[in-house]
């Protein structure tokens, strides 16, 4: 088993048009997951239970994998966990307001490890769920090409209509630990400390570092054939170790509808940036790396929690 994390992963980039006017909300992420996860379970649920823990393909279904990942009964130390982190993010564009006929937006989407294996599925789903529209206007998005990061480029794999020709999923080469480094905080970080959220004010590396080792243990223990095996109590001792050099941390909030619970949900987070001294980092650097590509904190699947590691 190893002792580091190794999560194979591919990025994905799918461009729409918007075929009429519409208006979208101040932050789309949320409108995505929500869009993409009704348009999945119709496109593949034969059974129309309305619960899917009951349903007697519960197991083998893809929907529930996707969004209700349920732990493998022969594996006991997963069992605690009703549910698995999905093997997914999306990443919207900084489309917001007003929208256009003709303009072109873009949604980034990130899969884990056995996820991949469901890339068509995923890429018909969102294609749905554009053509059934992300607000209450129901305005039409229609897909027009998906292309997928090869290094630093991005290389077409599909267009509607054309061949689908997808590369393999890999995990991210991990480059040697600088002497400093900074991360920037791109969307709202959502991190708890006894059941609260935590503020720029009290703000600790070991907050950032549990999350992400809890996060990326479980992305490889549910979608991947090597889970993570590492002396978690051990890392997490050391890290609260870790001083922060410098905190640029400011709250940002939040709020988004939720359809399920006809209520506006807070959503708030940090923003900013966090600077670091590597010394202290080399059994922390594989994790921080990954990260950029699995996000921390709560709604990390909406596109919160991004962050970017600028070497110093």
């Amino acid at each position: 088993m190893p002792t580091f994390p190794v999560l194979p992963l591919a990025r994905y980039r799918l461009t729409f048009r918007a075929v009429t006017a519409l208006r979208l909300p101040a932050y789309t992420g949320s409108a995505w997951r929500g869009a993409f996860g009704h348009a999945l379970k119709r496109l593949v649920c034969v059974t129309r239970e309305p619960a899917c823990p009951p349903c007697l393909l519960y197991r083998s279904c893809l929907y529930p994998y996707v969004f209700e990942t349920p732990p493998d009964p022969g594996v006991g130390k997963l069992t605690q966990y009703p549910a698995a982190p999905h093997p997914f993010v999306l990443i919207p564009d900084e489309h917001s307001g007003n929208v256009a006929a003709g303009e072109i937006l873009t949604l980034d989407v990130h899969l884990f490890g056995q996820g991949n294996r469901h890339l068509p599925y995923i890429i018909h789903a969102l294609n749905h769920a554009g053509q059934r529209g992300l607000s209450k206007d129901r305005g039409e998005l229609a897909l027009e090409l998906v292309a997928q990061a090869d290094g630093e480029n991005w290389r077409p794999i599909y267009a509607p209509g054309e061949s689908f020709t997808p590369l393999p999923a890999a995990a991210p080469a991990v480059p040697p630990c600088p002497e400093r480094l900074a991360l920037r905080f791109l969307t709202p970080l959502r991190l708890t400390s006894e059941s609260r959220l935590i503020s720029q004010d009290c703000f600790q590396f070991h907050h950032l570092f549990s999350n992400l080792l809890r996060r990326i243990s479980l992305l490889t223990a549910f979608h991947t054939d090597a889970p993570l095996e590492a002396d978690f109590v051990g890392l997490t001792q050391a890290a609260r170790a870790v001083e922060v050099d410098h905190t640029r941390l400011r709250w940002h909030d939040w709020t988004r509808y939720s359809s399920r619970q006809d209520a506006l949900i807070q959503m708030g987070g940090l923003i900013g940036e966090i600077e670091l001294d590597s010394v202290e980092l080399e059994p922390f650097w594989p994790y921080l790396w990954l990260g950029q590509w699995t996000h921390a904190g709560k709604g990390a699947v909406m596109g919160l929690g991004r962050y970017q590691i600028d070497f110093r």
